[in-house]
Formats: structure tokens, sequence, C-alpha cells
């Protein structure tokens, strides 16, 4: 148990009705989680405003409430606290609640379009492989060195944030890698946290829906560097047009790093293989078994964290030789008849355009890129026919299929895609609403040599149709169907 008093530490309190020396036993801001002696913070959310839940909450047990606006009545042996803003307040009584778990490790966030996921993994396995014990918040699955938290969201609510974070201290963690979404920051997921760095991969189109405008977008971006304090590095990717906005206001200790660019923290790309990457980083010459010129950024980030975080620069270097990354990024595969299979995360327009442009720099010139592409149901609705526009100008075949469609109609995605490919390229685009049937059909259009690209959803193993998840793997799936027929 907390007393309430030492939870609300931090919090700016605008009015106060009932005692401050309870004693709490949980908080919560979903009220169905609400048990006797709880503390419930009614937040105002995108779908439901908690402060309709707050009688809820209070017939389920909880003591204390946290609000915007008191209720009308106000019930008897209940506290009530008025706040300018709930999900801020969340943000640091989660933190206060479970005795500030980040200021006793090294928390690294890494926000940006694209790389996120793979930029913290492959911290996480290097770190790992230098010999500390982790933690790992990703899109992909949370991590407590070799113990695998199932993820909902990339990056957690305070409260489940908090907890993770306090089991990593438990399980004796050194260093935590994070992914930081502009929509945690907007939200305040990570307000009450305290971070040893920060990293910008780049800037993109992406939600959109959420943020509205792209000033929005890069402004929530722009927060989390704007929240680092002064004892913590300011890590910035030089060459994005967006890179140095990241550290405009921030108080952290700023370094940069790029591959065209003059950066603290420099890469070149010498190789680039479908077997992997021949890179000069600061004067060395590595292989690393990871492609692309998005990855040589990725792992140009990683080395210089590794640098700010005082690592022995030849160790880091040949652990990195040795690691893949992340799960669905550029997942590569080969049939016995010699077809390539690229399964990748990329559901941006410019994330397509980088795996494409890899394919592109690697290919030898007469193999046919066939590219099987999707868009989310209840998602940004802009970018769709950007990225069928974008997938038609650097493939020989497209297939148009869904996605997560969600509570959209599969259908209508699809021609909210079509409406993005150019008169020059209808020929070569087609539409296929069932995806495991625009795979197979991308197989059997493709020969000996010629690469497929499924795009869209990497490492999910499922479908979202109608609100219900059905399993489903693109990676299995390419495999099954190529394996068949060889």
């Amino acid at each position: 148990m907390k007393v309430l008093k030492d939870i609300l530490y931090g919090v700016s309190l605008k009015q106060v009705s009932g005692s401050t020396s309870l004693e709490v036993t949980s908080i919560c801001f979903d009220s169905r989680k609400a048990e006797l002696g709880s503390l419930f913070v009614a937040v105002r959310g995108t779908l439901s405003d908690g402060h309709q839940f707050i009688d809820t909450a209070i017939t389920q047990g909880a003591k204390a409430i946290i609000c915007e606006k008191f209720p009308d009545a106000l019930q008897e042996g209940v506290s009530y606290f008025l706040v300018e803003d709930s999900a801020k307040s969340l943000g640091i009584i989660s933190a206060n609640f479970f005795d500030h778990p980040s200021s006793k490790l090294k928390l690294v966030g890494v926000t940006g379009t694209n790389g996120k996921t793979t930029v913290a993994t492959l911290l996480f396995q290097l770190f790992r492989d230098l010999g500390y014990k982790c933690g790992l918040l990703s899109t992909v699955q949370n991590q407590i060195n070799d113990v695998i938290v199932p993820a909902t969201h990339t990056t957690p609510d305070p409260i489940s944030l908090n907890n993770l974070l306090n089991d990593m201290i438990n399980s004796g963690c050194d260093y935590c890698f994070m992914e930081v979404s502009s929509h945690a920051v907007a939200q305040h997921r990570i307000t009450g946290l305290q971070f040893t760095g920060g990293i910008f991969t780049n800037l993109t189109h992406d939600h959109l829906d959420f943020h509205q405008t792209f000033d929005a977008y890069l402004k929530a971006k722009k927060a989390f560097f704007d929240s680092l304090e002064s004892s913590a590095f300011a890590l910035t990717n030089i060459d994005d047009k967006n890179g140095i906005v990241m550290l405009q206001n921030s108080r952290g200790h700023k370094k940069t790093y790029g591959l065209k660019n003059i950066a603290d923290f420099k890469a070149k790309i010498i190789e680039n293989h479908f077997s992997g990457l021949l890179l000069n980083i600061d004067g060395e010459e590595v292989w690393f078994k990871m492609v692309g010129s998005f990855n040589a950024y990725n792992l140009l980030a990683v080395y210089s964290t590794a640098m700010l975080l005082e690592q022995d620069r030849a160790r880091v270097l040949i652990s990195l030789s040795r690691l893949s990354g992340a799960e669905g990024r550029f997942d590569y595969l080969v049939s016995p008849t010699g077809i390539i299979g690229i399964v990748d995360y990329a559901h941006t327009p410019d994330a397509v355009q980088n795996v494409l442009q890899t394919i592109q720099d690697i290919r030898t010139g007469t193999e046919q890129v066939i590219t099987v592409i999707g868009c989310g149901g209840d998602r940004d609705k802009t970018k769709r026919p950007v990225m069928a526009q974008v997938a038609c100008d650097w493939s020989n075949k497209v297939i148009l299929t869904s996605d997560n469609p969600r509570s959209e109609s599969p259908e209508q995605i699809i021609h909210d895609m079509e409406a993005g490919v150019m008169p020059q390229n209808k020929k070569k685009a087609i539409s296929i609403i069932d995806r495991k049937e625009a795979i197979r059909t991308a197989c059997h259009l493709a020969k000996p040599g010629d690469i497929i690209l499924v795009a869209g959803k990497g490492h999910e193993k499922y479908q979202e149709t109608a609100g219900v998840k059905h399993p489903f793997d693109d990676k299995q799936i390419l495999t099954e169907i190529l394996t068949l027929m060889s």
C-alpha cells in the first residue's frame, strides 16, 4: 500500500475534497480494474471519457478520484482531486506509485516514423551480448532478459509501463531500450519517466488520423526531446531534414549521426547485397548481416548510442556484426526454385520506398519485383493512394490487397489505394481482396530469380477484420506457398 499524499507528489492540484492520508492499494484508469482502496484516474480518451465511469469505479471500491471536473454529487468517504490534465497526472502518479523505476536503470527512448523497432531491438540484443541484463519495450514484444511479455501497444499506458520497468529492476536490469511513439508523447504515457537518452531516426508521413497535421506530428516527436534532462543525451539523424529540429529546445547533450552530412558519428556504405552490408563506421570497415541503406542508419544509430553509453568500440562492432535485427523487418528467404521473398513491416509511403529502393540497389536488373501491399483500416487514409503510387513506381507488378481492415470495408480501402495508381501504371497493378490469395498470385507470377515483397504486416501473426483477429502470418504463408510450388 501507498499513502495518497506520496502518490500525488508533483501533481498540480487545483482543488481537493477529502483526505490525502488514505492508503491506496492500486491505481487504475479503467473503472473495471478498480478494487477496494483504488485510486481511479478519470482520463479523457479518444473513444471514451473516464469521467463517465467515476461512479462505477467507486462502486468497485475506489476511495480516491483524480478528475478534470468534479461530479455533480460527491460521495461520502471518497477523496476527490481536481487537476488540469488527468493524463499527465496519471504519468506522474504511476511513476510515484512504483517508486520511480526509470531512475534506477538507464532508460533509452527511440522515436521516429521508421526504424524504432529495429533500433530498440538491436540495442537490446547488443547490450545482452555485451553481458548486461536488459529490458525491451517495442511494437513486436516486450522483454525482460529472457522473458517475453506480449506487446499490445508500441508504448504501453503509464501504469503498465512503470510496472514493467519495476519488474525489470526486480530482475536486475541495467538498461531498458524502448520505442517512444508520437501517441505516447501526446497522451503523456511517458510523463514521469527519467530517460538517460533519446534517439531520433526520421520523420515521414504517418499517423495523421490521430495528429491531424504533419506539424502536430512533428511537435509530438520533438516534445520527447524537449523533456530530456540536461544529464541525458539527445542523438539525432542529421541527414533527416527534421533531425536538427528535434534538438532545438532540448536540454540534453546533443549529438548527431549520418551517412551524408558532417556528424559526430559517421558511416559510409561500401557494399550492399542481399546477404548484408559492408560499412565504414568511424573509419572501421565492418560486415553486417542486415540489408539496405535504411539499416545502415539503424546500425549507425545503435553504434552511436553504445558509444554515448561508454561501451568498448571494438566489442560493440564485433557484436553488431553478428546481429540480425527485429522480426518482420526485411525478413529474407529464398525458395528452392530461386525466388526471393521479403516480408517487411513497411506501412508508410517512405518505408515502402526505402524497402523497394534497397531491392532496386541490390538487384541485377533482370529480375521482376512483385509487391503485395495493403493499408490498415481506421488509420490515416491520406497515405493510401501515396503508398500504392510508390509501390507501382518501384515495382514491375503490384497486387493491392487487404492489410488489417479493422472496422472498414476492405473494398473501400483498396479503392482508396487505386486512386494512387497513375495511368501509366494501370497495367501493372491488380486488386485481390483476400491477402492469402494475393500472396499466392504473386508466387505464381514469379519466375526463378524474381523478388516478391510482401509489405505492411511484418511481424504480426494476425489479420484484424470487423474487430476480430484471425491467425495470419505473412512469412509463414509465403514460405508454405513457395515450398509447395517447388
